[in-house]
């Protein structure tokens, strides 16, 4: 397979477009793209370095919701991964905004730390910042 773009759009279905915008777009500092109109929903677009992140909110929200437990919850989509330069400062940040990390800052291996949180319909978003050999 040859692709067009460097990275892939990732959809989200959503239960609260505003908590939604709120906590991507104003918490993590994701940029805004716009919002569109859809058959049965709406859109709301924001970027991720080259990925769009879509968060889409139905005329009619389905029941099922995310399976708890991030990771080792359930089989399938269970996280994506941001890569950031200062994971420390971002969960600072991040909890001073009342949003508490479901996984802590951990050193995963040596020179890769990572910490998790979930959004307000309970996906998982890990962060991840590689730092080079001491």
């Amino acid at each position: 397979m040859h692709v067009a773009k460097d990275s892939i759009d990732l959809g989200i279905i959503v239960t609260d477009e505003k908590a939604a915008i709120s906590f991507y777009r104003d918490s993590l500092g994701l940029e805004w793209e716009g919002e569109l109109p859809l058959p049965g929903g709406r859109m709301y677009r924001l970027k991720c370095g080259s990925t769009v992140i879509k968060l889409l909110k139905l005329d009619r929200t389905p029941t099922a919701k995310p399976a708890p437990g991030g990771p080792m919850g359930g089989l399938g989509y269970r996280y994506f991964t941001i890569s950031v330069p200062d994971i420390r400062g971002l969960i600072a940040r991040l909890e001073s905004k009342g949003i508490k990390p479901t996984v802590p800052v951990t050193e995963f291996r040596p020179g890769v730390t990572i910490a998790m949180v979930a959004d307000p319909d309970g996906n998982t978003i890990e962060f991840l910042q590689n730092s080079p050999p001491k």
